[in-house]
């Protein structure tokens, strides 16, 4: 299906990085030479990277999995085929970290034409990308499981991801701005994790035990959601 519709859906997120650097970049950059000791909109792109990445798997995972699975049921009739839930959820993870490859991949290419993403160093944002796609399909996945009507979604986007737009580092350093005991509680927040792994992508400066700290809190954090999910699907599909 995808392959039918791809252009239509590549053009949105070229136009939705060039508007947040425009606007955000530029505009407020103007205003805020530094931030981080960097140009404001050098601070902002890698971030911006990321984000683009949670909601490319973000958007597959909540709304498109939920009417499969409780509106269309093509879940049901694709388990009369010799395949299993597990087949089903690995499918959908698969295809959701490769939508945040694409959405970043759309931003980061913005990035390098507009010189905001030096070569190659940044290069390592790449992987950076299919981290954030698993941690944010594991994450949707975990909450769409358990939703009974649709309309829970508008919470999850606005209660949950929108938060994490805003204070999850993209913006400005928390570090500058938070006390110690805030910094701890800002450790829990998913979106923090791959925005550090891609500023250091793209500036360097990373220090060796917060990198290790960050992949481990995207891998365990997955690997728990995605375990949790497993039950929920097979139990749903299967009674």
């Amino acid at each position: 299906m995808y392959a039918r519709t791809w252009k239509l859906n590549l053009l949105p997120n070229f136009f939705e990085p060039v508007f947040y650097l425009a606007s955000v970049g530029i505009g407020v950059g103007a205003y805020v030479q530094q931030m981080g000791g960097l140009r404001y909109v050098e601070f902002l792109a890698p971030g911006l990277v990321c984000v683009a990445a949670m909601n490319g798997a973000s958007f597959e995972v909540t709304y498109n999995v939920f009417i499969r699975l409780a509106f269309e049921k093509t879940y049901d009739a694709m388990l009369t085929t010799p395949i299993e839930p597990d087949d089903v959820l690995v499918g959908e993870v698969t295809w959701a970290i490769t939508r945040s490859m694409i959405y970043g991949g759309c931003f980061y290419t913005i990035l390098v034409a507009a010189s905001l993403a030096p070569l190659p160093a940044s290069l390592l944002v790449v992987p950076v990308l299919a981290l954030a796609g698993l941690l944010f399909a594991a994450l949707g996945l975990a909450f769409c499981v358990r939703l009974p009507a649709i309309d829970f979604f508008s919470y999850y986007f606005t209660m949950f991801l929108t938060p994490l737009f805003l204070f999850s580092d993209v913006f400005f350093p928390l570090k500058e701005r938070l006390s110690p005991a805030w910094l701890t509680v800002a450790e829990v927040l998913p979106l923090l994790h791959p925005v550090r792994l891609a500023r250091a992508a793209f500036h360097g400066g990373a220090e060796p035990l917060r990198v290790a700290w960050d992949l481990t809190y995207i891998l365990v954090l997955s690997a728990l959601l995605l375990l949790y999910a497993r039950g929920r699907i097979r139990r749903r599909l299967t009674n």
